[in-house]
């Protein structure tokens, strides 16, 4: 089992001393990843709340990429359809550079009607999914070398070149974020990673037969399998994706989610403070990773 943090770069009260705290804590531990929350414009929606104070997603992550050298640096995940897939393909390569080739695209399809209407992007909501895979097909285009013509759906160009080219090229690894078997089945047939949320060891062990599913079809290699979780000491909190109690069953959590086909963990402290943040993610590692 390979563990990532979320990163703090969202909820009221943090800022980029708890991020680059939280990432460099991690790093020094020899964690694998840190991932940035993607939003834009919350609105008054319950699950939103958390998203009404957020750094924005890739911003984020290139400033810490000049400011680590191991941990890779990714998205939990990029809202793909709300954005230009021509200009996300330049910021992505853009960072996988910087990054001395970091970076893991973690992509999905947003579930925000509201926030796609506030940022033009309303009509596009009800073709979310089809402008994903196009626009990572254009990405894997591009990442490879490849110029125009280009023809889909929703991006075309007679002419492009497309310089320069992320280190890893056009596998620069893509991991999606979905729960719709529709989209399951997408993340078995084009991605590199399937990125859970809201999922228990039962449900991540479902969703990973539909992945498989795809992959099958497809004639590819099961995706790496990643959940993100929170991650509670105080034993106050609820919900499937949580890691809470003793660190015992913390880890016995763990080993669950590793016997249902999980590879990676993000994990979410839920800090904002900078010594409480850094401080979370050593207790974790000290107390609960051994005992996995």
């Amino acid at each position: 089992m390979r563990f990532g943090i979320c990163l703090p770069n969202f909820r009221r009260g943090t800022g980029p001393e708890t991020m680059l705290a939280a990432t460099q804590t991690a790093e020094r531990l020899g964690w694998h990843s840190a991932f940035a929350t993607d939003h834009i414009l919350a609105d008054s929606a319950p699950r939103a709340v958390d998203y009404r104070h957020i750094f924005e997603a890739l911003a984020s992550i290139a400033w810490l990429a000049g400011q680590t050298t191991t941990i890779r640096l990714g998205m939990s995940v990029l809202v793909v359809p709300m954005r230009n897939a021509l200009v996300l393909a330049k910021e992505l390569a853009t960072i996988d550079a910087l990054s001395d080739g970091r970076l893991i695209a973690g992509v999905g399809i947003g579930w925000n009607r509201t926030e796609f209407k506030s940022l033009g992007e309303g009509e596009r909501f009800a073709h979310r999914g089809v402008y994903l895979e196009e626009t990572i097909a254009l990405w894997r285009h591009l990442w490879g070398g490849g110029e125009g013509p280009y023809v889909g759906r929703f991006d075309s160009f007679s002419e492009g070149f497309f310089s320069p080219l992320p280190p890893q090229g056009a596998e620069l690894p893509i991991w999606i974020g979905a729960t719709a078997e529709k989209a399951l089945l997408r993340a078995g047939r084009i991605a590199d990673g399937y990125h859970s949320t809201r999922a228990d060891p039962e449900t991540m062990r479902q969703r990973l037969a539909v992945v498989a599913q795809g992959a099958d079809a497809a004639g590819r290699p099961m995706p790496l399998a990643s959940a993100r979780l929170s991650v509670d000491f105080s034993g106050t909190r609820e919900g499937p994706a949580l890691l809470t109690g003793s660190a015992e069953e913390m880890a016995a959590r763990v080993r669950a989610y590793r016997e249902a086909g999980t590879e990676h963990l993000a994990l979410d402290f839920c800090e904002t403070d900078p010594d409480m943040a850094a401080k979370a993610i050593e207790h974790f590692e000290r107390e609960v990773v051994p005992l996995v």
